[in-house]
């Protein structure tokens, strides 16, 4: 295999997206992407990138990728969130996923971040054996908290006089 890890370009973003969309038919969510390849593009590339990217390519193809940006922890300061790591179905088990994960841990030592962080869905075994096997702490008493565009708007509408 003719394996090379880069960061991304904007000429990646169709490869990118597509890999988006096949990490969530994987994830049992297909209808959930609501980004484009011009999201990606704006967010990503810019004065001040909202994310970083890194792509696994086999002769200029994208078969893979990873993508995470900084965060702050009133703890311990600068870390990084690594929100995806997805490679195309067919060159899973061939150690494209640990070439991009080994990228994204380099990326955080050498910008100086306290931990890289990221959540992994409790049936994914494949993946939990592949984090335990590299020597990842998982923190089981934590709950993974989130509010979507929808709880947002009915959230504030509780919150906003009238």
């Amino acid at each position: 295999m003719n394996l090379a890890i880069k960061k991304a370009t904007p000429e990646d973003m169709p490869a990118v997206l597509s890999l988006i969309n096949e990490l969530a038919v994987f994830e049992k969510e297909p209808d959930a992407v609501k980004i484009n390849e011009d999201i990606l593009i704006e967010n990503g590339f810019g004065d001040n990138p909202l994310f970083y990217c890194f792509v696994a390519k086999e002769n200029d193809t994208v078969i893979g990728m990873a993508l995470c940006y900084y965060r702050f922890s009133t703890w311990d300061g600068k870390s990084l969130h690594l929100e995806d790591l997805v490679v195309r179905e067919e060159y899973r088990g061939k150690g494209v996923g640990k070439k991009l994960y080994d990228q994204v841990m380099t990326f955080g030592k050498e910008n100086g971040v306290k931990r890289v962080e990221w959540v992994v869905l409790d049936w994914n075994k494949n993946a939990i054996a592949f984090y335990e096997k590299s020597g990842a702490q998982f923190l089981k008493d934590w709950y993974l908290v989130q509010m979507d565009e929808g709880r947002l708007h009915k959230y504030i509408k509780t919150i906003t006089p009238s």
